[in-house]
């Protein structure tokens, strides 16, 4: 923790080091810089990396290549080819930003890069590593069963009524949710534990060592269904015919799927003491790259409302302040962003550290 509080505070302060980066940035320079380069190869976890390479190729007048990519492959080919000296991937757009931190920075694989003219619009805390999009992940419901989200506590989801009725992602698959339980114990743990007392009336007394661990244990113990993605999470709480009503743990994303495949998913507005999580996408650019411009000009790009509007789209919020999310955005989540928790990378490499504790902690507690 102390080695990357070091290392984010040398960031960021090189970012506000003064205006003269901002001044000396020459984005019109970048730009001739890059068409003079190779084809940049960019990959996301995301399948929208398609539609912003190709609406970045129209305006530049370039060639870049946008790929679909789980974080867990991207970070396994960006390991394997700067160890070979076979450097093929420029950009990696990741949804794991705790292995960033605590596995490709520390090796020097990657570099971070802010774009000079945006920095005072991104966020400090999304500066190293940067974020360029957090995608919400939160508690939802079936609108055609129930008239409001039938929890008010997360602490209702360890009771016998929901035994076996919530829908999440596998923590042992999916990282973003061993982050998350970290980050709750890391930031949030008094909350956890006042929002036990509010609803039972009494103090959690517990042989665990917070009320995180506590939570964390008795939702694994209540059998929740696990699934392998967030559209078969959406798909328990919110499909079409369904009669025995799921709450669920999904992303906004999946909210499109209300109009594209009849579902009817519901927000869970007002759940104490949050209503999910944020889960960042870091970008980075790959040391030996050979088209380093371009890669800046891709991830300059990324960062404006222009290059990020396919994202946008499905609830995933810039970190540039400056940029909002569509007023047709389908979940709603632009109005609940204070009730969830968002990633702090501050807590990144303990995160990284603890990630296995947690899915051990899962794997002891969990039962069907």
């Amino acid at each position: 923790m102390r080695k990357y509080g070091l290392l984010a505070g040398a960031a960021l302060a090189l970012c506000m080091a003064g205006g003269a980066l901002a001044e000396d940035f020459n984005l019109d320079a970048l730009i001739e810089a890059a068409k003079k380069e190779p084809p940049l190869s960019v990959y996301d976890s995301t399948g929208k990396i398609v539609d912003m390479v190709e609406a970045f190729n129209a305006k530049y007048g370039l060639k870049a290549e946008g790929s679909k990519s789980k974080a867990t492959a991207q970070l396994e080919t960006i390991i394997r080819e700067s160890q070979s000296g076979n450097i093929q991937t420029d950009v990696s757009f990741i949804s794991d930003p705790s292995a960033v931190v605590g596995q490709l920075m520390p090796a020097g694989f990657v570099e971070n890069w802010v774009p000079p003219d945006l920095a005072k619009d991104i966020s400090p805390e999304a500066h190293n590593p940067l974020l360029v999009v957090s995608s919400p992940n939160f508690l939802a419901y079936n609108t055609k069963l129930y008239d409001k989200c039938p929890i008010t506590n997360i602490w209702q989801l360890t009771e016998a009524e929901w035994k076996g009725k919530f829908a999440m992602q596998d923590p042992l698959g999916k990282p973003s949710y061993t982050d998350w339980f970290n980050q709750m114990r890391s930031r949030i743990d008094d909350k956890i534990a006042a929002a036990y007392e509010k609803q039972y009336g009494k103090k959690l007394e517990s042989d665990l060592g917070s009320a995180t661990e506590a939570f964390v244990a008795a939702l694994a113990a209540n059998g929740p269904l696990l699934t392998d993605s967030d559209s078969a999470a959406a798909e328990a709480v919110a499909a079409p015919g369904q009669s025995e009503p799921f709450v669920g743990l999904v992303a906004s994303a999946k909210f499109r799927d209300n109009a594209g495949k009849g579902f009817s998913l519901g927000l869970c507005a007002g759940v104490d003491p949050i209503i999910g999580f944020s889960n960042p996408t870091v970008g980075v650019i790959v040391k030996g790259s050979d088209s380093p411009n371009t890669a800046k000009l891709f991830v300059h790009y990324a960062m404006t409302a222009e290059g990020i509007a396919p994202q946008a789209e499905d609830g995933k919020l810039s970190s540039n302040r400056t940029v909002g999310l569509p007023d047709d955005e389908p979940s709603g989540i632009g109005k609940h962003l204070d009730a969830l928790l968002n990633y702090d990378p501050a807590t990144g490499l303990e995160d990284w550290d603890s990630r296995q504790d947690w899915q051990d902690f899962w794997r002891v507690h969990y039962k069907r």
